[in-house]
């Protein structure tokens, strides 16, 4: 990523077309592959691979290893005999709409997995994979969770709520066949994930995942491990929790109501668990983005009684200690919000390329950094994120003034990047914004689908702080990916000494 500029796309993996009411590992995401192979795309970015859990967020999940069983491509499995062809088509997955219905995937896709489960005879492949025991945790968590009508685990029954060891092995071995389940949905995956991933390599494609900074309250981590490895009381109370202070935006701050690590306790063995949890995520991604990274340097905690983030106050993170012996790694820092001397001390010492937002870039101050002509060096760049409009209902949405001051930018920057400006309606507008993504100085740039497609609000994948069906739902057709789309692709990497 640092030697040499090249471009990709972000389209999360839930967003592929496909017959079965998400997007998949299977058929659609080959097809993808090789658009992108096609266009001279050299990445492609996901969002978290994490099972989803209340929300449908990726980024709130149940647990911060286990990997989503929803992204199984069902028709692989009937053709390794595990399904059959029509149990496929009866289920209510054959809808094919531009919006996942998580409800369906939840008691539809779950009940083709346990199909298949009972008809696959495991194998010495199998017996090793669970030897290793890398979702021992996960599978009893999941098993557990469905005992007890899918609850909280707060919710649970005192001795399994309390994490009591006897009670725990008890309920492992009168429900193995359940644990075995999940272990299951674990090992298809990967396996699915695994081809998928040598077939984009073997093209050039480099797979850029995405981790979250902090872990949801309700998942195996927190319920195992507590005090262990978060502020939180011997009966995994926890004291404070994770926020945003007060802005511009939010006069209340945001209150994410995360548990916060216990940094000084992770420190004692040499943050051993962040370690191996950004280890094995380089068995899945060639390149890695960490979401929210200022928080390793300082991150705003709030009183866990609160109702609002108003009270809360910087502490301390582990800062680059946390990451030596890492740097060979090929890391993205999400280096976005609230960012001070410490943040950016944080990211010289580690080295890793922080993001510049093109949607942030026209709003009439000279030395806003993420203008392309103030670009230093160390960055990729990005017309928006997961969490920003799309850029055409971003551009839409300004009034009078501030479309004046947009404009009067972005020309501005389009000539000296170059770049042949087209003003003439917000579609062409993205587009533009897009070339002079491809025409800056990062060597990286990826765009979100729906920006190349200049979609509006209705393609949003996220609205921060609110939780609706419209949020991380929004899936793409195979006519979104178009000649006309590839053409200007391979014209403006070619011209921009991207191919």
């Amino acid at each position: 990523m640092k030697n040499k500029r090249n471009f990709g796309i972000l389209l999360p993996v839930s967003a592929l077309p496909s017959g079965e009411g998400i997007g998949t590992l299977g058929k659609e995401a080959y097809n993808f592959i090789d658009y992108l192979h096609a266009v001279g795309g050299k990445v492609w970015q996901v969002l978290p691979l994490n099972p989803t859990n209340y929300g449908d967020s990726p980024y709130q999940s149940c647990s911060a290893d286990a990997l989503n069983y929803y992204f199984i491509d069902l028709q692989t499995l009937a053709e390794e005999g595990l399904l059959k062809e029509g149990e496929i088509k009866l289920s209510a997955l054959a809808d094919c709409g531009t919006r996942v219905n998580y409800g369906k995937q939840f008691t539809e896709k779950i009940a083709l997995l346990n199909k298949a489960f009972t008809r696959f005879d495991g194998g010495e492949d199998f017996r090793n994979f669970i030897k290793k025991g890398e979702y021992d945790d996960f599978a009893v968590f999941m098993a557990l969770k469905a005992s007890f009508n899918h609850t909280a685990w707060t919710e649970w029954a005192a001795p399994y709520r309390d994490y009591n060891e006897e009670a725990v092995a008890k309920f492992c071995a009168e429900h193995e066949k359940e644990i075995l389940f999940w272990q299951f949905t674990q090992y298809v995956f990967l396996k699915q994930w695994q081809r998928l991933k040598d077939y984009a390599n073997a093209r050039g494609i480099s797979l850029m995942g995405d981790i979250p900074l902090y872990i949801a309250y309700d998942s195996a981590e927190v319920w195992k491990y507590g005090d262990k490895l978060f502020k939180m009381d011997e009966k995994r109370n926890a004291e404070v929790v994770a926020g945003c202070p007060p802005d511009g935006f939010t006069e209340d701050g945001q209150l994410w109501g995360n548990p916060v690590y216990d940094w000084e306790k992770m420190r004692a063995d040499d943050y051993c668990w962040w370690r191996e949890r950004v280890r094995r995520c380089f068995k899945f991604f060639d390149i890695l983005r960490i979401d929210h990274f200022r928080g390793f340097d300082r991150y705003w905690e709030v009183p866990a009684k609160d109702k609002t983030a108003r009270n809360g106050h910087w502490a301390d993170g582990p800062k680059e200690k946390l990451f030596e012996g890492l740097a060979g790694c090929d890391i993205v820092a999400e280096d976005l919000g609230t960012i001070d001397d410490g943040v950016r001390r944080l990211m010289k010492n580690v080295g890793y390329p922080g993001m510049k937002i093109l949607e942030f870039a026209f709003d009439g101050n000279p030395e806003n950094e993420h203008k392309p002509s103030n670009y230093t060096e160390n960055f990729v760049c990005y017309t928006g994120t997961h969490d920003n409009m799309p850029l055409k209902q971003y551009i839409e949405d300004l009034d009078g003034k501030e479309k004046e001051i947009y404009v009067k930018d972005l020309l501005a920057e389009c000539l000296k990047a170059g770049v042949k400006a087209d003003i003439s309606s917000p579609e062409a507008a993205c587009r533009t914004v897009a070339a002079l993504a491809f025409a800056s100085k990062a060597n990286t740039v990826i765009i979100p689908l729906w920006d190349l497609l200049a979609l509006g609000g209705e393609a949003r994948m996220n609205l921060p702080s609110t939780v609706s069906d419209k949020n991380w739902s929004r899936r793409f057709t195979k006519e979104d990916f178009n000649a006309e789309l590839a053409e200007f692709l391979k014209k403006t990497a070619k011209e921009t000494d991207r191919i």
